[in-house]
């Protein structure tokens, strides 16, 4: 470049003295141009080639206007021109265009016209945009020294150069000892191979690489670790070749340390409340502390959010809290194994309260803050002696303890400590320590209220399902049932076995929609509604009939809740039988429910043809019974569909595989029961399983006896001593009397309100049944006679003798029926 024409193509100096910047009032260097009034170019100086790179030939005798950068410029270039015929010159900024089409933005001046040749002419003189004021060495010295940004230089074998007063804080190390010498050898404290790595590369490619984060130890700040954000760039000579390379620094360790406290605040919410157990859950937060936070962490929890009885919560409006409040060491931590520093372990009573605090510090006090644990301080001595050394054994230094509190309940104390790592605890800890044990606090307080409700519905639950099954004589039962929740949770499916007149037995399964309290609930109306029918001596379609009209009921009564969002009844399945062990036959009905399966003697497995009914709870449809007859020891098996919905949901192929399960004889029922569930049902899966098995047996000859009575009144003597011959036979003297007088009522009532043919049967059961059928679809009417009536006693004294008595109605009439107790 020719001596002179520096002042053009820079923006600033070096800062070196000796070449310092040219004065910026200098115009001898400017472009220069002379404008004819009409905007033609005149005149065209070398410099102003060199700013434009337009030769003279290509502009002189051609409009300016073509150099300007755009037609705003032209608007404002003719109101220049009058504003300089007017005899006063103009000066600013104007952009105008280089022969290589870029746009430059340069300081220019208009002289007020002038004649020349005769002729008016302008004058322009233009220079690039510069700084209006020079940077000197001085300054440029005092601001790489100074800077709040570390810098250094190293050569191309990293070895330091220079590095300002910034980096030598950074690292502890004084300038003297870095100059000469690499990294690794001055900062072990640093990744220094990580780093060398990336200034290698910057060497090999020029290519920069900025804020690259890396954490180390500085001799400036032992005891902290330290997060630096740092930038290497090449340094390049005249040429072009890299010669050095730079790196700055900048301590971003609070950035650092706010973003890993909303991290392990982040990793929290994963790591934490994973189960609905309470002391799984306090274990997690001691887990998870240790050894991210801290050294040693304990968990304990109030009594009553441990125990499953009552509400097991402690309002902070109960009033006053107890000095030394009951808790229980739920979970602990250590980054030693076995957690010797622990003065009780998981399970045991306690009642640390750091000191001076005391119980209300769990209900309304804020977190207790010790940076500087002391193990010889007086209060610590006094109230917790044994802690006191055990701090001291194990060089606890730091404390913090955060009352655990959620939907103002207090739960319990979550009490961090540290002794291996160095640091004492800060405020931004006790923040970190504060949100841990909130998110923990809501997970707690979450499994607590769902093991309380859980433990309720199961209660409710068990207390709906029988608690024993029996069918006497006529049948062997058993039974099995797996909710959908594997570890023990509440379903809607049921099942009973009921006991009715004449030896037989009522067998119930159903299955109501949904899981969960509320299906538990409906579960236990429709049984104790199935009881209260079944009762009634109702047929199995009748008996499905009353009981889709009272699931219809229930619908209308919970509609309400329903627009609230509650959880209604919605419907049902249910399959109802009644087997007869004097007759072998089984009649059945169903309500949308699967049909039962029969296995006979000989292994077979046949599902009889029962229509199948609507589900109940849609109403306006109609069910339908069949009967089979089912031969002796035969195996009934009414089950849910959970138990044969498997894979691919193939009802049929589920109902094929139960019935070559139930086709293997050799185990008992019991046994049976129970395997035919593990292996249809291996795993768990979305819907409730239920199974009741029943092997029938028949009731002999031997154990019934009958009579066809005349309507004659002289018949009533002929059927007392035709029973009390029977009675005798079977070996119940004990009886004899007051079965003489239940039969003497019954059969009497029977000759004077009843329709022949009439007929006394007696059964030898779990109890002994004496009934008396006839062909009049009248009920006999229980009263209450006064003192001067001469009858209608009859009925009250069977009531008062026998172990219960009823009506069942048959196609031909009805029978009369009283049971007695066998001794």
């Amino acid at each position: 470049m020719e001596p002179g024409r520096e002042g053009f193509g820079t923006s600033a100096s070096t800062g070196d003295d000796s070449t310092g910047p040219r004065d910026v009032l200098d115009a001898s260097t400017d472009a220069a141009a002379v404008l004819a009034p009409d905007g033609t170019v005149t005149g065209w100086t070398r410099a102003a080639c060199e700013l434009l790179g337009f030769r003279p030939a290509e502009v002189v005798g051609r409009p300016a206007a073509a150099l300007l950068a755009g037609p705003a410029d032209l608007a404002r270039a003719a109101g220049i021109a009058e504003h300089c015929r007017a005899g006063t010159g103009w000066s600013g900024l104007a952009a105008v265009r280089h022969k290589d089409g870029h746009t430059l933005e340069i300081d220019l001046r208009v002289s007020a016209s002038f004649p020349l040749d005769g002729r008016e002419r302008f004058l322009l003189s233009a220079r690039r945009r510069q700084a209006r004021w020079p940077l000197g060495r001085s300054v440029l010295d005092g601001f790489l020294t100074h800077s709040p940004i570390g810098m250094a230089v190293l050569d191309p074998d990293l070895r330091y150069l220079w590095l300002n007063e910034t980096l030598e804080r950074f690292g502890g190390v004084p300038r003297g000892h870095r100059l000469g010498r690499r990294m690794g050898d001055v900062l072990p404290g640093l990744p220094a191979e990580a780093l060398e790595g990336l200034m290698r590369k910057v060497l090999t490619t020029g290519e920069p690489v900025t804020d690259y984060e890396h954490v180390g130890w500085s001799w400036a700040d032992p005891y902290r670790r330290h997060a630096y954000s740092t930038s290497f760039f090449p340094l390049l000579d005249a040429d072009g070749t890299v010669t050095a390379v730079c790196y700055m620094v900048l301590d971003v360790t609070e950035r650092w340390h706010a973003r890993r406290l909303l991290t392990l605040v982040n990793e929290a919410g994963t790591s934490i409340g994973r189960t609905l157990d309470v002391v799984r859950t306090a274990q997690e937060l001691a887990d998870f502390a240790v050894p991210r936070f801290a050294d040693f962490v304990i968990v304990d929890l109030l009594e009553p959010v441990l125990s499953t009885e009552g509400h097991g919560a402690w309002l902070t409006d109960a009033g006053p809290a107890p000095a030394r409040p009951a808790m229980r060491r739920a979970a602990l931590a250590s980054v030693r194994e076995g957690a010797p520093e622990a003065a009780a372990r998981v399970g045991d009573v306690v009642d640390f309260v750091p000191p001076p605090n005391d119980g209300t510090l769990l209900v309304s006090g804020a977190p207790v803050h010790i940076p500087y644990l002391d193990p010889a301080d007086p209060l610590w001595l006094a109230e917790q002696p044994l802690r006191s050394e055990r701090i001291r054994e194990f060089g606890m230094h730091s404390l913090i303890s955060v009352p655990m509190r959620a939907r103002n309940t207090a739960l319990g104390l979550a009490t961090f400590v540290r002794s291996l790592n160095p640091l004492p605890f800060g405020p931004d800890d006790v923040l970190l320590a504060q949100e841990l044990v909130a998110r923990a606090a809501v997970c707690v307080d979450n499994a607590r209220r769902y093991t309380r409700e859980h433990t309720a519905a199961l209660t409710l639950q068990r207390s709906l399902l029988p608690h024993a099954l029996t069918g006497g004589t006529a049948m062997e039962v058993s039974s099995a049932y797996r909710p959908a929740d594997p570890t023990g949770g509440v379903g809607g499916d049921w099942f009973d076995v009921i006991p009715l007149s004449g030896a037989r037995v009522g067998l119930v399964v159903g299955d109501v929609v949904g899981h969960g309290i509320a299906a538990a609930a409906s579960m236990g109306r429709l049984r104790t509604a199935v009881q209260t029918l079944a009762d009634m001596e109702l047929p199995p379609d009748e008996l499905l009939a009353h009981l889709d009209d009272l699931v219809l009921r229930l619908g209308e009564e919970e509609g309400d809740w329903a627009t609230r969002g509650d959880a209604t009844f919605l419907g049902a399945t249910c399959l109802y039988a009644v087997y007869d062990p004097v007759t072998r036959r089984c009649a059945m009905a169903r309500a949308g429910h699967p049909p039962p399966v029969v296995v006979t003697p000989d292994g077979r497995a046949i599902y009889p043809e029962i229509p199948a009914g609507p589900p109940l709870g849609l109403g306006g449809m109609s069910f339908e019974s069949a009967e089979v007859e089912l031969p002796d020891d035969s195996l009934l098996g009414l089950y849910t569909n959970g138990l044969i919905d498997g894979p691919g949901h193939d009802l049929e192929a589920g109902m094929a595989r139960l019935g070559a399960v139930l086709g293997e004889r050799g185990p008992g029922l019991a046994a049976l029961c129970a395997s035919a569930v593990e292996r249809l049902v291996p795993v768990p899966q979305p819907d409730d399983v239920a199974l009741l098995l029943a092997r029938t047996h028949t009731l002999g000859p031997d154990r019934v006896a009958s009579w066809d009575i005349p309507r004659d009144p002289a018949a009533v003597g002929r059927a007392r001593a035709d029973v009390t011959r029977k009675i005798r036979e079977w070996g119940l003297e004990e009886l004899g009397l007051t079965t003489e007088l239940i039969v003497s009522e019954l059969v009497t009532n029977a000759i004077r309100y009843a329709e022949p043919p009439l007929r006394l049967r007696l059964l030898r059961d779990a109890r002994l049944t004496c009934e008396v059928a006839d062909s009049s679809s009248i009920a006999p009417r229980l009263r209450h006679a006064r003192s001067t009536d001469e009858g209608g006693r009859g009925l009250f004294l069977v009531a008062q003798l026998a172990h219960r008595w009823g009506a069942r109605y048959t196609e031909d009439g009805k029978i009369i029926w009283a049971e007695q107790e066998i001794p």
